[in-house]
């Protein structure tokens, strides 16, 4: 069941990636599917009935837009930031750093996907994962403490990831 669903997975994300459905295209996908299904599949799914569950797909649905918004705001956020330092370069509006931030999300994929949705939000990049922590390289610190730069840097995402991952 596990390499199954890796191997729908897989031809799924062929599918969007080269967005095409010439034969050719469908049974290359297929072969590349089927390969990566039958070498990978016990390593990516364990639990196979969750994804099943339409609660989780409804918050995945909910995610990629708050995912998108979130991308959108940090983009301009980066942006400002250096038009203001071309302008201004005494008055640079960085604060450099490495924050340290706690999840609640117990699933490695979950966790995964937060680190991955993290970085891919300009202004952020994930250096490191050990167990529940989270070492995040930010162009601004927002703060020191645990509980606010996990409150400000990863609660956005992380509330409707546990729900699709936990």
């Amino acid at each position: 069941m596990k390499r199954i669903i890796t191997i729908i997975f897989a031809f799924a994300v062929w599918m969007m990636l080269t967005w095409n459905t010439h034969p050719e295209n469908l049974i290359i996908g297929g072969i590349v599917a089927l390969i990566i299904g039958l070498l990978f599949g016990n390593n990516f799914i364990h639990h196979p009935m969750k994804l099943l569950s339409p609660r989780r797909w409804i918050f995945m649905l909910i995610y990629i837009p708050l995912f998108l918004w979130e991308m959108a705001k940090a983009n301009f956020d980066v942006a400002y930031r250096v038009i203001v330092s071309i302008f201004r370069p005494k008055n640079m509006p960085i604060n450099p750093g490495i924050v340290r931030i706690k999840t609640a999300i117990q699933s490695e994929m979950g966790r995964t996907f937060l680190a991955n949705s993290i970085t891919l939000t300009p202004g952020t990049f994930t250096i490191d994962i050990k167990d529940d922590i989270l070492y995040i390289h930010c162009i601004n610190v927002p703060a020191t403490d645990l509980e606010t730069a996990s409150r400000q840097i990863a609660r956005r995402f992380e509330n409707v990831l546990i729900k699709i991952f936990d």
